[in-house]
């Protein structure tokens, strides 16, 4: 936003002080500043005058903030805010103050920033995250997953209203047909009431956690961030390529913490008795029926399971 001092240096140039006195008519005769004085009709001239530069501030941030280029491209000095004028009189003598507002565009932003920071992504679109989610819209797209959407709708407002639940989902369907869409939308809606989530792409995470066995502080930190989170998302779930540790030590620990305590949310192609077939094979050792079935024993008890029906949405 250009100041008063830059505002002069940039005029053409006048005779004397016509510069000045130009820019000074022009805020003193501004709208605004008009409805000012008329408010306040002891201020006179002079402390007007002296309080140029922040008239001048308001009456020009008043006008780009009346042709917003958006959020992104506001020129004030404070991005999306605004400068305002308060009088008062102290001692008799008028003073003039001023202070920021903020905008509409610059709250609705900054309530969504905050929803983004209560959401921890592990190898997930951060579309899926970033959706302006609707019910309605969610059902136009495929009214087969009324039920789904009604479910987890119901889910989201018992949370809301009742406190965090220990009991959690899992979304099971054919591919493409919006599990994960659906557990972004109850992430977003329950991080607006304030809990906290992490959404975790199991085939990925399954692959860096291998890694991270030679780094222990690092996978310390990670499974600690997914115990104590008050939502913790497993997506596509059925689809890693597991091994005995990843299984027994590293999902196994963070189950058996959330369990009772704090719900866990699943997204599968699989239903319950295929995960835990899943769950009880790995390359290295084989099939294991007894530590799927263990696995499982912290998961099956814990969920609420919700078909999701419909259309392949990917690529349309």
């Amino acid at each position: 936003m250009e100041s008063l001092g830059e505002a002069l240096r940039h005029m053409p140039a006048f005779p004397g002080r016509g510069n000045a006195e130009q820019i000074a008519s022009q805020v003193l005769n501004d709208p605004l500043v008009l409805k000012l004085r008329s408010r306040y009709p002891e201020l006179n001239d002079a402390v007007l005058r002296s309080n140029l530069n922040r008239l001048y501030q308001m009456t020009t941030e008043y006008r780009a903030c009346k042709e917003c280029p958006g959020l992104a491209r506001c020129p004030n000095d404070m991005q999306g805010h605004s400068t305002g004028i308060s009088c008062v009189e102290i001692n008799g003598r008028w003073q003039i103050n001023d202070y920021k507002t903020a905008c509409s565009k610059w709250t609705a932003n900054e309530q969504q920033e905050q929803i983004r920071r209560r959401i921890t992504s592990f190898y997930v679109d951060e579309t899926v995250l970033g959706e302006d989610y609707d019910e309605a819209e969610m059902l136009e797209l495929d009214a087969n997953r009324l039920v789904a959407v009604n479910q987890l709708h119901s889910y989201v407002r018992t949370t809301i209203n009742e406190g965090l639940q220990k009991r959690g989902i899992f979304l099971t369907g054919d591919f493409g047909t919006g599990k994960t869409y659906l557990a972004g939308y109850m992430l977003q809606k329950l991080a607006k009431a304030g809990f906290s989530g992490v959404i975790v792409y199991m085939p990925e995470f399954v692959e860096d956690a291998k890694a991270l066995m030679f780094e222990p502080q690092k996978l310390k930190e990670t499974i600690t961030l997914m115990k104590e989170a008050d939502l913790l998302v497993f997506d596509d779930i059925g689809a890693e390529n597991l091994t005995p540790w990843v299984r027994d030590h590293v999902l196994g620990a963070i189950l058996n913490h959330r369990m009772n305590r704090k719900p866990t949310f699943y997204t599968s192609n699989h239903g319950l008795e295929d995960l835990e077939r899943h769950f009880s094979f790995t390359h290295k050792e084989g099939e294991e029926m007894h530590k799927g079935q263990r696995l499982m024993d912290r998961v099956r008890p814990f969920v609420d399971v919700i078909h999701v029906r419909g259309r392949n949405q990917r690529g349309s």
